[in-house]
């Protein structure tokens, strides 16, 4: 089957309020020369750094923030629970990231859920709802047809909406309104705005459960601190914000708000599209380039972790989809040892922007709002509250990037490119876009390069 990889590779079109972790890091510059600059610390700029020391080629990593992982970001809301606040899924397909975790001993557990359903005031446990039969069996065949999509079906694809193929191929009414709930988690807007080739690619090339199939036990932070002690903490800066870049001859110069420079050969820039517009550059970047940046949306999402002192929904593999403000639930400490459970509630889009602008007891009392006809009265077994929302991250202003209409094969291929001695990486250029497993597929093929 032709992926989004395969293809973007071959076609001529792809080749024109923040939580703060504690860090041990040091500072320190160490003497060695310089040969690669690695921009951010996320998951794309450790895999570029761990690909380089393999290749026996120098780097350094300069990070803004005075953490590393980027928006992978776990946090323990209790001595045994930890939650993922930023990137989550690791899935079936995800074979490079799960190869990490092998070599760096880090163990995966099954985090696949089965969703329950509240729709139009009416609970569906799980098994108990699903499409009609005639939808269920329309959209086997279109992921079967998709494996014959020729390069100019999936161009011509790209330039409608997902919202519109699904209308245009049949669906409608309940069946409409259910992939909405669900599709828009997945892309962190709604299906109006999502580039039906982006849509269809990921779900016919993906796991039966969409690749929400695993995560790392103990959070997938720790990926982020094993692939650092390999590569040598002594090569990562924190709190080195990026404020120019010189590209003159054959050499590099990095300049950083705290008055910090360091020269080298070669560049990696793993930054979103927003922090990669702070940065000013000289010579300046290419308009074409410069227009996809600003082009480039991110999702907004926001997640809302309750600590409960008892997992009253019973189910290990518990989530819920909602036609109601909170929109998606799931059990986010499935598999971790405790009587105390946690709930996320997982929203997107506007009505994202509406729960980050609340209090945590407003919040508490709509989520209680929503489950209390079906679960009873829950609000006196809740302990804590946390609440991250992406869409106002100073860094990235989203989750991940979110591809319109018309956009995969004509935005990204400019993101891609690269410039001078500057090469670029990030969720946002993969195929496996809007994943931790796209973000090191990246940062690898820009090690690569070099």
């Amino acid at each position: 089957m032709s992926t989004r990889r395969t293809f973007l590779k071959q076609s001529a079109l792809a080749t024109a309020g923040i939580l703060i972790a504690p860090s041990s890091f040091s500072n320190i510059v160490s003497n060695k020369k310089t040969e690669v600059i690695i921009i951010g610390a996320g998951f794309a700029g450790l895999a570029a750094a761990n690909r380089l020391k393999q290749k026996g080629v120098n780097f350094t990593i300069l990070e803004s923030q005075n953490r590393i992982g980027g928006r992978v970001f776990s946090h323990k809301m209790d001595e045994n629970l930890v939650v993922e606040l930023g990137g989550e899924w690791i899935g079936e397909s995800h074979t490079r990231i799960q190869q990490l975790c092998g070599e760096l001993k880090l163990n995966l557990l099954n985090n696949q859920m089965d969703t329950h359903l509240i729709y139009k005031g009416n609970y569906f446990p799980k098994d108990k709802w699903n499409y009609s039969e005639a939808w269920i069996q329309k959209f086997q065949d279109i992921k079967e047809n998709y494996k014959n999509f020729s390069p100019a079906d999936k161009v011509a694809l790209d330039r409608y909406d997902w919202w519109h193929y699904l209308i245009n191929n049949g669906c409608d009414g309940r069946d409409l309104e259910i992939r909405e709930l669900l599709d828009s988690t997945d892309f962190g807007e709604s299906i109006r705005h999502v580039s039906a080739f982006s849509a269809l690619a990921e779900y016919a090339e993906s796991s039966e459960k969409n690749e929400m199939d695993k995560k790392i036990i103990g959070g997938n932070g720790l990926l982020a601190d094993r692939l650092a002690e390999k590569i040598g903490k002594e090569n990562i800066l924190l709190n080195h914000r990026v404020s120019k870049i010189i590209q003159i001859n054959n050499k590099v110069k990095v300049l950083c708000e705290n008055g910090r420079s360091l020269e080298a050969d070669k560049i990696i820039c793993t930054l979103p599209g927003f922090a990669l517009n702070k940065i000013d550059w000289l010579p300046a970047l290419p308009a074409e380039k410069i227009q996809a940046i600003n082009e480039l949306q991110y999702a907004r999402i926001n997640k809302h972790a309750l600590l409960y002192n008892e997992r009253f929904w019973k189910d290990e593999s518990f989530d819920l989809i909602t036609d109601e403000l909170p929109h998606y639930l799931y059990h986010a400490t499935k598999g971790q040892p405790s009587a105390k459970g946690i709930l996320i509630s997982y929203s997107v889009g506007d009505k994202a922007n509406v729960i980050a602008n609340q209090s945590n007891l407003w919040n508490a009392s709509e989520i209680q709002r929503t489950l209390q006809p079906h679960f009873g009265e829950i609000n006196q077994l809740l302990e804590k509250q946390v609440n991250f929302n992406w869409g106002n991250n100073d860094y990235s202003k989203g989750a991940y990037a979110l591809y319109k209409p018309g956009q995969w094969f004509n935005v990204m291929p400019k993101l891609k490119e690269e410039f001078i001695h500057t090469y670029f990486a990030g969720e946002h250029l993969a195929e496996w876009q809007g994943f931790m497993e796209g973000a090191v597929n990246t940062g690898e093929e820009a090690a690569d390069k070099i």
